[in-house]
């Protein structure tokens, strides 16, 4: 994502990526076994991220098996950055957030409940659709679940609440007016958490009445303009307005001051308006997985701001190997962009695909595919109107050396941050 700073304005903001290792004197997680944070596979996940053309790569992503040092137990996240220093507090969550959550998790949850219950879904979700308030469903004869899911609610939300602390005490990343979306997940058996701040998604692929492979969304995209997003921000005296040339683009604003216009309601950074509505509290919902729940997928909205949820749970199904599929995304939505916005510039985008029964991505990183049998293979995914996809060598971006002074106002719509704010001190309005 990008913002409209002047080149002279991001140059002197510019901060070395190396910057972004360490934190506080903790170790960071970056040699921790079982940890992937770039394109790769493992046993049970793959990911692939992929820099737009908007410059930098922005876009961040993780997957760690034998998480806190269980085989049954992994944890993911994507994490989409916007602003000036949008990609290093995506990277610096990323590095972070799950040694974190992990320590608050296992000393407040301990082991997940075993019962084998036939309960398949304890979500407290927002609804994307009513102005409803979130309501916790009633779960008749299901104690230890309901336990078990409110402990874990609580430490995500102190990790995600520690982790925004840590951000705003880095002296090397400057989070004023930068920050970063986080859709994160653990799964400890058959128990599933997810945790989703901002506009990133996760969806999970799974078997309807028919044996139809379906697409079900886990997280509500949390834009300003969702009802009780919006009642928040508005309490806190921020204001909710779409700008006049993207008027379906509702934006967070500050009270006096038509600046950032950030299109999301919650994010880790973005300081200047943590007083004016947007929050770092995460979006908590529970699943408990069946045989029925095949894959999840997390995508930035680089991907979903093209695909449908169907199309993506299709795309992962079509892949003979599951080490491509997280690629197999991001390939398609590539394609889509210059299908659907040929005048805007490509969006970065990153994918994790979590499998979820039996059957192994690989034996490893240099393993052979795994193979499904309710996975036909697909050589190649065609769309109307565009030409085959295939995988392809194209270098990830992720840790490019284009720098966010180089990206454009092409492709208006797919910024997430419009206006950037002037440094403190300074009190002269912010030029578009």
């Amino acid at each position: 994502m990008g913002t409209c700073l002047t080149t002279a304005e991001q140059r002197a903001m510019e901060v070395p990526a190396a910057s972004v290792k360490g934190g506080g004197g903790r170790r960071s997680d970056e040699e921790a076994p079982g940890r992937i944070a770039g394109n790769g596979a493992g046993n049970v996940a793959c990911l692939f991220t992929r820099q737009g053309k908007k410059g930098t790569n922005q876009d961040a992503m993780v997957a760690w098996e034998n998480y806190n040092g269980r085989s049954d137990t992994v944890f993911c996240g994507v994490f989409d950055g916007h602003g000036p220093h949008g990609h290093l507090i995506a990277r610096k969550v990323r590095d972070i957030l799950p040694s974190r959550l992990c320590d608050l998790i296992y000393e407040d949850c301990g082991d997940s409940p075993t019962s084998n219950s036939d309960v398949s879904t304890l979500e407290e979700n927002l609804s994307p659709y009513a102005d409803a308030e979130c309501r916790s469903p009633t779960l008749a004869g299901q104690k230890e679940h309901q336990e078990f899911f409110n402990a874990m609610k609580e430490s995500f939300r102190k990790a995600f609440k520690n982790v925004d602390k840590e951000l705003k005490l880095q002296r090397n990343i400057d989070s004023i007016c930068s920050g970063t979306t986080a859709v994160t997940l653990i799964k400890q058996g058959h128990d599933l958490i997810v945790g989703n701040l901002g506009d990133s998604r996760a969806v999970l692929g799974t078997r309807d009445q028919n044996d139809k492979l379906v697409a079900h969304q886990l997280t509500v995209d949390l834009k300003p303009d969702h009802p009780r997003e919006a009642r928040r921000i508005r309490r806190c005296n921020g204001r909710v307005f779409a700008h006049q040339d993207e008027p379906d683009v509702a934006r967070l604003w500050l009270p006096n001051c038509n600046s950032p216009g950030l299109a999301m309601a919650r994010a880790f950074g973005d300081f200047c308006l943590k007083d004016f509505g947007l929050i770092s509290v995460p979006d908590v919902t529970y699943r408990r997985i069946t045989e029925k729940d095949e894959f999840i997928v997390l995508a930035t909205d680089g991907v979903w701001d093209v695909l449908s949820n169907q199309e993506v749970v299709d795309v992962v199904a079509s892949c003979s190997g599951r080490f491509s599929a997280a690629r197999s995304v991001v390939d398609l939505a590539n394609e889509t962009w210059r299908f659907k916005y040929p005048t805007s510039k490509t969006d970065d985008c990153a994918v994790v695909c979590l499998f979820l029964n039996k059957y192994e991505v690989t034996g490893g990183l240099s393993g052979q595919p795994g193979y499904s049998p309710r996975m036909p293979a697909l050589s190649g995914i065609t769309r109307p109107n565009s030409k085959r996809v295939t995988p392809d060598d194209v270098d990830d971006g992720s840790d490019s050396n284009v720098s966010g002074d180089e990206r454009s106002l092409d492709g208006f719509t797919r910024l997430n941050t419009l206006l950037a704010l002037p440094k403190f001190g300074d009190t002269s309005p912010t030029k578009k």
